[in-house]
């Protein structure tokens, strides 16, 4: 792994090497608007109560001078996002710079690395970073491997420079497609809501943005892509989705079916963000502990609850508590402890044991 910055970068402003300053066209102006409301929305975030230690931990809010770097690989994606960050950042007070992940998976990576950061530099953005990681043949797949790669290199990234946020340049149709990929697994509204736009180290402002926009971007821009040849590769299932299901679908159902999924994604995440806020003040009213510590739910006021809402809250306590997501399996076994009793035994699921007696339902580590 190299890990490289760039010190003396800044003298690449207004060279002769630097591209003159575009037209400003619809595309180059959707993508900075898209950039410039995503850090103002991000910098708007409310400050965390420091004394709640209950429920999902918020996004903390982007700090003033703080400095963000742009996830580029070179794409027509990530490089539109780069010059668009590289114009807007500065204007609203934030240092820009950029990483640069080599993944290593076919000849020329390097090569093409470094020609990403060399476009990075002179848009002007510093410090410049390129980070040549391995991808291991793993459980995740090969797509799955490579982004636990990616974003152990943004995690060091944002360690060495002290970097807030890492921009990423997902769009609408990476969202469109992340959703119609949870819809096929089943996995549940956690899954069909896309990619967040913002988590607190990761900022995806191009969500909003179509692909065809950021191709646009950088042609008004006078920027060379790169295309990734796994792009086009048909035995990843996103490749599959992307150039057979979602243009199937289009062709059958007629245009703006990715917009419609894009929509689908926000509203769930309004949705969970509520029902999220309604768990947490009804998992304080019905929480308590017992005199051996265990962590105790009134059975009688997670019965009268709609399973949604009970559900959430066993998820929402076991988290908090003991730092275990349980699975939706696991889930409905403790529910079952509520709603279908019938004086069964503790149950044990990994990290946790939950027992019912004298109408409570306890959460004991389990050891």
């Amino acid at each position: 792994m190299h890990l490289n910055g760039s010190s003396g970068d800044v003298s690449h402003r207004g060279s002769a090497d630097a591209p003159r300053r575009p037209r400003l066209t619809p595309p180059i102006a959707d993508g900075r608007r898209a950039v410039r409301e995503a850090l103002a929305a991000a910098a708007g975030l409310p400050e965390a109560d420091p004394h709640d230690d209950h429920g999902p931990a918020r996004p903390a809010p982007l700090e003033p001078g703080a400095l963000v770097l742009v996830g580029l690989s070179g794409g027509a994606d990530s490089l539109a996002l780069a010059a668009a960050t590289a114009f807007e950042a500065p204007r609203g007070g934030y240092p820009a710079g950029a990483i640069v992940v080599d993944h290593g998976l076919q000849a020329g990576s390097a090569e093409v690395a470094q020609k990403a950061a060399a476009q990075a530099r002179r848009l002007g953005l510093d410090p410049v970073l390129v980070d040549r990681v391995e991808v291991a043949a793993g459980a995740r797949g090969p797509e799955g491997e490579a982004r636990a790669a990616r974003h152990a290199a943004f995690d060091r990234a944002r360690r060495s420079t002290g970097a807030q946020r890492i921009l990423l340049a997902h769009t609408l149709d990476d969202q469109a497609e992340t959703v119609l990929l949870g819809l096929a697994r089943g996995s549940g509204p956690s899954s069909l809501q896309g990619m967040r736009p913002d988590t607190g180290t990761l900022l995806r402002p191009f969500l909003g943005v179509r692909r065809a926009a950021t191709r646009a971007f950088c042609a008004d821009s006078g920027l060379e892509p790169w295309d990734d040849p796994h792009n086009a590769d048909p035995s990843f299932r996103r490749v599959r989705v992307r150039t057979r299901l979602l243009p199937a679908l289009e062709d059958e159902l007629g245009p703006g079916v990715a917009e419609a999924l894009a929509r689908t994604a926000e509203q769930l995440r309004e949705d969970d963000e509520a029902l999220d806020g309604l768990a947490l003040e009804w998992a304080q009213e019905l929480v308590s502990q017992t005199d051996d510590g265990a962590v105790a739910l009134d059975v009688r006021g997670l019965a009268a609850d709609p399973a949604a809402l009970r559900q959430r809250i066993i998820r929402l306590v076991v988290s908090a508590e003991f730092g275990v997501s349980l699975s939706r399996a696991h889930t409905l076994a403790v529910a079952e402890l509520i709603t279908a009793w019938h004086g069964q035994g503790p149950l044990s699921l990994p990290g946790v044991r939950v027992v019912r007696q004298n109408g409570l339902l306890t959460f004991h580590p389990d050891s």
